[in-house]
């Protein structure tokens, strides 16, 4: 008895089904890491920019490279067009720049022109790769004054014209620009706070790097969920992957954050393997979202989505 025949292009056509329901029901997650995260490799001379393309894209297989700007090793029109061009090559959006070095106010033996300078041209750097947001720290930066200091009025004054016209340049060309979480004054949430108040501009917003407020531990978890409504971009470090993971993305998602949810590791040793963890875990959170889940990271089986099988 002859075995009936197999089709070939059936076969091929519920496959192509299969995979385009597969690809309907499963969207891209909004993940990244910043390339600071591997700072021990980069001072060791052991990756650039370029290498950070190829991790991001084929080690952790993300869509996204958050940038660190000391990885720029020229700022100068060559070198961005090849950066572009290898962005471009692996399919990699910007999500951020993380410009350190480039502070808002001077102060010490800063030069407040070099400073304007940079922060110009990060601004056309974004223009050109496409970022969607781009960090100037406030500063002033190692002046001895203590983290939930005020800045004076004159200081304040300034940092609202200067990051209002960046907000104006960056809105005209479709991304972001803003301060972070990170040191100086802008690390205590009502300083922060009556900072986007006052610049009060569609293209300002704020990195937050969650946790790194200054205060009580109180103050901190406050700032943690006040600041969502205002976040453009964030960074998850280790102690929050390896702690309430959940309970801060929660703050982002509850506040309708359209953002990507960025690690970044700071150890500065084993970086691969530590940066994976921390991906694993908000991927986890970010899946289990997407499945009608709570987030948890370990669901028990009464609470889980029965509609979905795995």
């Amino acid at each position: 008895m002859t075995a009936p025949a197999v089709s070939v292009a059936g076969i091929r056509e519920e496959h192509n089904e299969m995979m385009q329901a597969e690809a309907t029901y499963f969207k891209p997650l909004k993940v990244s890491v910043l390339s600071y995260s591997f700072h021990g490799l980069f001072n060791a001379g052991m990756m650039d920019i370029f290498g950070f393309f190829e991790t991001c894209k084929y080690r952790y297989h993300l869509d996204t490279a958050d940038l660190w700007n000391a990885m720029f090793a020229s700022t100068e029109d060559d070198y961005i067009k090849k950066v572009c061009s290898a962005l471009e090559d692996r399919q990699l959006k910007v999500p951020n720049i993380a410009c350190d070095g480039c502070h808002i106010l001077a102060a010490g033996k800063d030069d407040p022109a070099k400073l304007k300078a940079d922060q110009d041209r990060y601004m056309q750097i974004a223009k050109q790769i496409g970022a969607g947001f781009v960090r100037f720290d406030a500063g002033p930066y190692d002046d001895g004054r203590g983290a939930t200091a005020p800045w004076t009025n004159q200081e304040f004054d300034f940092l609202v014209n200067r990051y209002r016209e960046l907000a104006r340049f960056a809105y005209d060309n479709g991304f972001k620009v803003g301060a972070e979480s990170h040191w100086g004054p802008e690390k205590y949430w009502p300083n922060m706070e009556k900072l986007i108040k006052a610049v009060d501009h569609p293209g300002f917003a704020i990195c937050v790097h969650i946790s790194g407020w200054a205060g009580t531990q109180e103050e901190i978890d406050f700032a943690d969920k006040a600041s969502a409504p205002y976040t453009a971009h964030t960074h998850f470090a280790w102690n929050i992957c390896e702690g309430p993971l959940v309970e801060k993305m929660l703050n982002l998602k509850d506040a309708n954050y359209q953002g990507y949810y960025s690690v970044e590791q700071h150890s500065g040793h084993n970086e691969y393997n530590l940066v994976s963890a921390q991906l694993a875990k908000v991927t986890a959170v970010l899946t289990n979202w997407t499945r009608g889940g709570s987030g948890e990271l370990y669901e028990p089986e009464e609470k889980r989505n029965k509609d979905v099988p795995w």
